[in-house]
């Protein structure tokens, strides 16, 4: 603490519990038999993070790399069996990984060194039988990733961490595997000496363990000691299988990790826990102190927290031990943990990873965003793409603080994380003032975690409008980072209000900042009715959804103009505020900010499909239906039953129209069915067929998207036949997520 906030503490009444003065700041408190509920929150705010568990929130936002053996057979979790060889790596290069991370504004990477199919990524002296990138034709068998990380991490700044999965099926699939093999606890010396293959560091541990324990230790060894200074060691609770009652004896890890990277965090154990999902979900009050049963700091085997309250103060009454342990909110940037393929594994966007960039990092947790490299060793193109433009919105937001030259209590305006204003019991608030009005829609909170804890428990932000304070923004606890968002408000007169809290409330930061929402690429949607939605389009993310609106979650300030002549959509066209008709033709549509307006969407819209009726089919499924070909979503398709010859489907369109073309949209979720040659036919009575004419697609399998046919010539007729005669993988089915006819 500064002499100048010392100062200021002497002059302000505070809500300091009698109790508190009693119990010192510390990582973990117990609580005793008999302690009040008073007594059990006096002591709550007391608890903090370690020098570690901060740095390591300052990190904010951080990569995870999956690459190995997964890779190249597209499986998300191996079996352990896996030739070596499998790991077909040509190219490395980690330097491009670190420019992203670098440019998305990332402080640390994380790589999978080991996965749970126990194949390892850098030259290990222990794996037996090779296990790992030594028997890889990459780099003639002397590749090292984790070498080159390391380099490539030096070069760009960036720190690096390790995930060594405990799970390891190379190690329970051989037969002289060393996980569950039952081999006794005994005095063990780590490392163990390999000849020809010493340590330059040479420091020993003599631990009981097992086999497998011993194995695991030795591993850490080698990555805590040859690649540079780890800040992170990554442990999940996967167990795709286990055997023989194996056991870890973490208390020996954890000294082993303590001794050889004292900076370094531990997820999954005592220092960092995992948010509960994998999708991006964030809790709307994230709680880094919480409840244990058994000193966290004894424990062995920590569980995955997955509940939605885990801090509030029922939930620490309930508890024997009060520990900091922050959340860490992990997801993939990809369908998936491993890189899969270009097409059909989808990937976020970056109005995605923003959003979860400022509810991970606004909400007291780190965000863990995961980029697997590809089988060039790269990562991929759009990946990239996405990394820069969340890095550049990012920078362009969080940057500039408005509140720079504002006026106010100096500690929460100093950008100093150490200074801090203890508010007054009678009127817990505080205003800030700036020279001029600014426009904002974004305000940074934070607490003096380090000394005082977290106390904040719901909060309030306004703004002087029109005479008068206006509320503009609320949530409940605050902790490391609190993020408020809102619409954009313009004053030169801010106020936060605490409403709620442990103790008195101790804020450390308040900042103020404007982001400039992106006018969304649009997508045109039509009811089988004819009702046109027109809506910010969703990228397909199929993988572990998180819920969240993401294009509401960042802000508002958006309108959309359209048109339904052709024309383009100008700041003149009619306002899109709900669903409208159109029997047929073109509908545009662009969205439009005060600053820029975003890509015009257009969509021709075929017939109505409220009256068509289904003829005949060559056979459906119970889940795919024929009746799905037509339903005017793209989301659902007909998949025929398996049969020899060609797969067909008849419509009565209702009444008679004379048609010029017609579109196929394929279904992207498999390659089955997917027609790449086909027959029109038309009929005067639905029940005799004649030819009117033929059509083909092309490379529907990597590029399933909606293909138009225009017909040779326009016929009439209100009786129409598809029949494929060819599909794209030549399979016996035939699939249609929608077709639609023109005019």
């Amino acid at each position: 603490m500064n002499f100048k906030t010392f100062f200021l503490l002497l002059a302000l009444p505070v809500w300091v519990p009698a109790f508190s003065q009693t119990v010192k700041p510390a990582n973990t408190i117990p609580i005793l038999p008999g302690d009040s509920k008073e007594t059990i929150i006096s002591k709550a705010v007391q608890v903090v993070p370690t020098a570690n568990q901060y740095a390591a929130l300052r990190n904010e936002f951080i990569a995870f790399v999956h690459v190995g053996p997964n890779t190249f057979t597209r499986k998300e979790w191996g079996n352990g069996m896996e030739d070596p060889k499998i790991f077909d790596l040509k190219t490395l290069d980690t330097d491009q990984w670190c420019a992203a991370m670098k440019a998305a504004g990332m402080k640390m990477v994380i790589l999978t060194v080991k996965h749970h199919d126990g194949f390892v990524l850098w030259q290990s002296r222990y794996t037996k039988h090779g296990h790992g990138i030594m028997a890889s034709g990459f780099r003639n068998g002397k590749g090292d990733i984790l070498k080159d990380l390391s380099a490539s991490c030096k070069k760009y700044g960036l720190k690096l961490g390790i995930y060594l999965s405990p799970a390891d099926l190379f190690q329970i699939e051989s037969p002289d595997g060393l996980y569950g093999n039952l081999s006794k606890y005994t005095t063990r010396t780590i490392p163990r000496p390999v000849a020809g293959r010493p340590f330059k560091n040479k420091t020993t541990f003599q631990f009981e363990a097992d086999d497998y324990n011993e194995y695991f230790l030795n591993q850490l060894f080698e990555l805590l000691t040859e690649y540079g200074p780890v800040d992170e060691v990554w442990f999940d609770g996967a167990h795709p299988k286990t055997k023989g009652g194996q056991q870890y004896n973490y208390a020996a890890w954890k000294k082993l990790i303590h001794t050889l990277a004292p900076k370094a965090v531990i997820f999954g154990k005592q220092d960092i826990r995992w948010c509960g999902n994998e999708a991006g979900k964030t809790r709307s009050t994230e709680w880094n102190v919480i409840p244990f049963n058994e000193d966290p700091n004894q424990m062995n085997s920590f569980p995955d927290l997955t509940a939605n309250d885990l801090g509030s103060r029922e939930q620490l009454y309930k508890g024997r031990y009060l520990h900091y342990q922050q959340a860490e909110t992990n997801t993939s940037i990809r369908e998936g943990w491993f890189y899969r393929d270009e097409t059909a594994q989808k990937v976020r966007s970056a109005d995605d990873v923003f959003d979860i960039y400022e509810r991970s990092l606004g909400g007291n947790s780190t965000f863990l965003l995961n980029i697997p490299p590809n089988r060039e060793g790269r990562f991929s193109n759009e990946d990239v793409s996405v990394l820069k433009e969340a890095g550049a919105r990012i920078r362009e937001t969080y940057a500039v603080n408005l509140f720079k030259s504002a006026t106010g209590p100096k500690p929460v305006l100093d950008a100093d994380p150490r200074s801090f204003v203890l508010l007054k019991e009678q009127q817990p608030e505080l205003i800030i003032r700036t020279p001029q009005p600014v426009t904002i829609n974004r305000l940074v909170l934070q607490e003096a975690i380090t000394t005082n804890g977290e106390r904040v428990e719901q909060h309030a932000a306004d703004a002087w409008i029109d005479g008068q304070w206006k509320e503009i923004a609320a949530a409940t606890n605050i902790g490391y980072k609190r993020i408020l968002r809102f619409p954009e408000t313009t004053s030169s007169r801010f106020r936060i209000r605490i409403l709620s809290s442990r103790a008195t409330p101790a804020i450390s930061n308040i900042t103020a900042h404007y982001y400039k929402m992106r006018p969304p690429q649009l997508q045109l949607t039509r009811s089988a009715s004819g009702l046109v939605t027109i809506a910010p389009y969703q990228p397909a993310f199929n993988w572990k959804p998180h819920g969240e609106n993401t294009l509401k979650n960042l802000g508002t300030g958006i309108e959309i103009r359209y048109t339904t002549d052709g024309t383009t959509p100008t700041t003149s066209s009619p306002v899109y505020v709900a669903p409208f008709t159109v029997v047929r033709g073109p509908v545009k549509a662009m969205a439009i900010s005060k600053n820029s307006s975003g890509p015009v969407a257009s969509q021709t819209f075929g017939l109505i499909k409220q009256n068509w009726k289904l003829l005949a089919t060559s056979g459906d499924t119970a889940q795919h239906s024929a009746a799905l070909a037509f339903d005017a979503d793209e989301k659902t398709w007909w998949q025929s039953t398996p049969a020899s010859g060609h797969g067909f489907i008849a419509l009565d369109l209702g009444k008679v129209y004379t048609l010029k073309s017609f579109s196929y949209t394929p279904h992207a979720q498999n390659k089955a069915g997917l027609m790449s040659k086909g027959t029109i036919q038309i009929s005067t009575d639905g029940s005799h067929w004649t030819n009117a004419d033929v059509f083909e697609f092309g490379n529907l399998i990597n590029d399933p998207v909606t293909r138009l046919h225009a017909f040779k010539q326009a016929f009439t007729t209100r009786y129409i036949r598809i029949e494929a005669t060819e599909t794209a993988a030549r399979d016996n089915s035939v699939s249609i997520a929608e077709l639609d006819f023109f005019e």
